[in-house]
């Protein structure tokens, strides 16, 4: 049998070529199958587009639909001199007009040490000190070349964790990094003032304002750090090892006349809603306006409209006949898109305003949109709430539009339905074609056997011919 079928013999049939058309027609279904597969999977991939588009546009809507967060919500602060001051203002402010004067801008304070010959030779013998920080307030008072007489220290109440200064660590540069890595709110450094002993430690507070000024106290040791670091500002000024070079400082400054005292030169409140930073002390008064940001609603209304026309003719164009695309004729797109010309057309009720053309925004013959945003601003300067009740308003577009997106796009909604029903036709596709493919087997065996024994008894033949021609 095997050899009937790897050769035909004198006078045989081709049984592989034979059986190689035969399954060819036979596997024709198969072929029809793997068509239809791939304009399933095609389906799928241009359906994922489509969703991807949708809740593109969806994600402009939020600019536009929500009562709290939209840019119908923005404020923007505009400063008469932003060199000076500025603003920033959130969802929360009020419009108007407010007057600033700077007298004081927020400072830290900084201390210096007594200057060293080396920064990397030994300051003590070697025997653990330990120093604390506390940050608090100075008060009242003479400063004379950076020391303080009569003056009062109260403590900010914060423990902050003790350094210690060892044989490891008792240089400046030793000092200077145990204190920046211990974190405690003080930044220590090496400055080099040209002098016979130029090596001077700097510290500086990380924060600003009165109530953030250092004083250190040290226990232990040898009393060489003692006489290099200690400094208590409301003690005597034997006491203070260190000068001041930079005063502590709040920010002074007045609101329409009220005077503010804040420790930072960004201050979030004392107006409220508006974040302020002060860079400058005032020669002359600084005006500071909050109004509605229109130029962010105009942005917003932009991306709106160009975001609705990428999807739409995305839709337009996949639904076409005669596109030959996935989609040509694809009735629940196309109802999609009616649906949204529905909401269009449509009105609000509850404002002014009840159609999108009074907002510069009009639909173009080809379903697309418009913006004119000289309607919009318009609108805007004339009736501001109406203009924003047009779209986030319950029955506003972009609560109709948005309402329309999470049903086409939600669980259970009509784009994820035609995806699972292409993914099922796929996988019945898979079930069918592996049915076939078993009964492609049996169907091709049969086939190589009917042939090969039609070999075996064309070979017969043949013999039996021979036979009785040489009779």
């Amino acid at each position: 049998m095997a050899a009937a079928i790897s050769s035909t013999g004198s006078g045989g049939v081709d049984v592989n070529a034979i059986v190689t058309a035969l399954m060819a027609v036979e596997r024709l279904p198969i072929k029809k199958l793997d068509t239809k597969e791939t304009s399933e999977n095609a389906k799928i991939s241009a359906y994922g587009l489509v969703k991807s588009q949708v809740a593109s546009f969806q994600a402009t809507l939020t600019s536009l639909g929500s009562t709290t967060s939209s840019k119908f919500s923005a404020f923007k602060a505009t400063s008469s001199d932003a060199t000076t001051l500025s603003g920033t203002a959130d969802t929360t402010a009020a419009a108007g007009i407010y007057t600033l004067n700077v007298t004081t801008l927020a400072q830290s304070q900084k201390l210096v040490a007594a200057g060293k010959t080396s920064k990397t030779t030994a300051i003590s013998d070697g025997a653990a000190t330990v120093i604390t920080f506390d940050l608090g307030t100075i008060s009242g008072g003479t400063l004379t070349a950076g020391v303080y007489t009569g003056a009062t220290y109260t403590s900010g109440g914060t423990v902050i964790a003790p350094i210690t200064i060892d044989g490891t660590n008792n240089t400046l540069e030793g000092i200077r990094t145990a204190i920046n890595a211990a974190n405690i709110g003080v930044t220590a450094s090496i400055v080099n003032d040209g002098s016979g002993t130029p090596y001077r430690l700097a510290l500086s507070s990380n924060s600003s304002g009165v109530a953030n000024s250092i004083k250190i106290t040290t226990s232990g040791g040898d009393g060489t750090i003692n006489t290099l670091l200690a400094h208590d500002p409301g003690g005597l000024p034997a006491a203070q090892h260190l000068n001041q070079t930079v005063a502590a400082q709040n920010a002074v400054f007045d609101v329409n006349g009220i005077s503010v005292s804040k420790a930072s030169n960004t201050v979030t409140d004392a107006v409220e809603g508006v974040e302020l930073t002060l860079s400058k002390v005032t020669t002359v008064p600084v005006t500071l306006t909050i109004a509605r940001d229109t130029t962010a609603v105009t942005d917003a209304a932009t991306a709106f409209v160009k975001s609705f026309n990428d999807m739409y003719n995305g839709i337009k164009n996949s639904t076409a006949f005669n596109s030959k695309s996935a989609l040509e004729g694809d009735s629940t797109l196309r109802s999609f898109m009616s649906q949204l010309r529905v909401i269009i057309t449509g009105t609000v009720t509850g404002g002014t305003l009840t159609s999108l053309y009074q907002a510069g925004i009009t639909s173009n013959i080809d379903g697309t949109l418009s913006l004119d945003s000289s309607t919009l601003n318009s609108a805007m300067a004339t009736n501001f709430s109406d203009v924003a009740h047009l779209f986030n308003s319950a029955t506003g577009f972009a609560t109709a539009f948005d309402t329309l997106a999470t049903t086409t796009l939600g669980a259970g909604g009509t784009i994820p339905a035609r995806i699972t029903s292409f993914q099922s036709n796929i996988s019945r596709i898979g079930v069918e074609r592996t049915s076939l493919e078993a009964r492609m087997k049996t169907i091709e065996a049969n086939y190589r056997a009917q042939f090969s024994n039609l070999n075996m008894l064309l070979a017969s033949l043949n013999s039996t011919s021979s036979y009785l021609s040489l009779q």
